[in-house]
């Protein structure tokens, strides 16, 4: 199970710094999810311990590590950009102290807040500077926030007294489905015990998704090669991949979800014979401008695969990385890809 940063090196690389209606499901909260409420017994003296937030306490079963909170968080620190997008879509700007690693440019109604939120490092920090910023919370968005070889193991955190959260997609062991991203919302939002803007939350994304399915709803199957890097071999997404499920969303069909991971490798000869009809590049804003342009003219230099339908009619749909993955984007990607692939359903 590949368990860092989805992206192997670019070819020719230039590294910059930089900073409507709810359905049935959406009642549901994943089972992982266990809320009890009550109030502590009297202590020694006769009097009550503190009550716990109305709510709470909450229990939540994480990629492995059980943690219970007796009240919302109120200082978080996100590592990767996806968590802290979906915190500020919920409302919860103010319990953020830190974030770090942003990897695509922020949506537009997200960035004055997101600008707001200081920038611990431009990648992963380290565990010192994490402590530094006093967070009772440390979300990570890839496994490789909680890099035990890096001094960032959940454990450390735990030891520190600081709790923390995986997002879901890097639990590993099965197939990442929209379904992953709306109870990701809804546990998080039941944590910070915003439960309705959660479920509001999800209801939106729902509705968006649905117009772009319904807009492309008959049309031909459109085979579909996803480039994330690479050059010697092709660095893809896999069938265990959201992207997978994005593209079969928006009318299409992964010609590598077959391959059994998240990401992985494969040849360039196994691209030219499953003769993809578009490829949909993957987009890092840290890996400098111009980074899409020069993929794209990597693909078009290729005598190899000149006779691909996709490199031959020139057919290829971008994506910000932030939007393939467990989060508030991932809807906005299916519509994206869904223009991409059938754009006659959208005249």
């Amino acid at each position: 199970m590949y368990d860092g940063m989805p992206h192997a090196p670019l070819p020719s690389p230039t590294p910059a710094r930089r900073r409507r209606r709810p359905r049935a499901a959406a009642a549901a909260l994943t089972a992982a999810v266990a809320l009890l409420a009550g109030c502590g017994p009297a202590d020694g003296d006769g009097k009550p311990e503190a009550r716990p937030a109305a709510g709470f306490p909450v229990t939540v079963d994480n990629c492995g590590v059980r943690t219970t909170y007796d009240r919302p968080p109120s200082r978080v620190v996100t590592i990767h950009q996806h968590p802290a997008e979906l915190l500020l879509s919920l409302g919860l700007a103010d319990r953020m102290v830190g974030t770090a690693f942003p990897d695509s440019a922020v949506l537009p109604e997200l960035a004055e807040e997101y600008a707001a939120v200081p920038e611990l490092a431009p990648r992963e920090p380290s565990f010192e500077t994490v402590l530094e910023a006093d967070p009772d919370l440390v979300y990570g968005g890839y496994a490789s926030a909680f890099d035990e070889k890096q001094g960032r193991s959940r454990k450390a955190f735990a030891d520190a007294g600081i709790n923390t959260h995986l997002n879901r997609e890097y639990c590993g062991g099965k197939r990442v489905t929209m379904r992953d991203t709306y109870d990701e919302i809804r546990t998080i939002g039941t944590v910070f015990g915003v439960p309705d803007r959660a479920g509001k939350l999800v209801a939106d994304l729902e509705d968006r998704v649905e117009g772009a399915v319904t807009a492309v709803r008959g049309e031909p199957e459109v085979s579909v090669f996803v480039y994330d890097s690479g050059d010697k071999t092709a660095f893809t997404a896999g069938g265990r991949s959201l992207g997978t499920e994005l593209i079969r969303l928006a009318g299409g069909r992964n010609v590598f979800a077959d391959l059994d991971d998240v990401f992985g490798d494969v040849s360039w000869e196994q691209v030219v014979a499953r003769a993809p009809e578009v490829i949909a590049i993957y987009d890092y804003a840290d890996d400098g401008a111009g980074s899409v342009e020069r993929k794209k003219k990597f693909l078009l230099s290729q005598p190899a695969l000149a006779d691909v339908p996709a490199i031959r009619d020139k057919r290829f749909v971008v994506l910000p990385l932030t939007a393939t993955l467990v989060g508030i984007r991932s809807a906005h990607a299916v519509e994206d890809l869904a223009r991409g692939l059938h754009p006659e359903s959208f005249r």
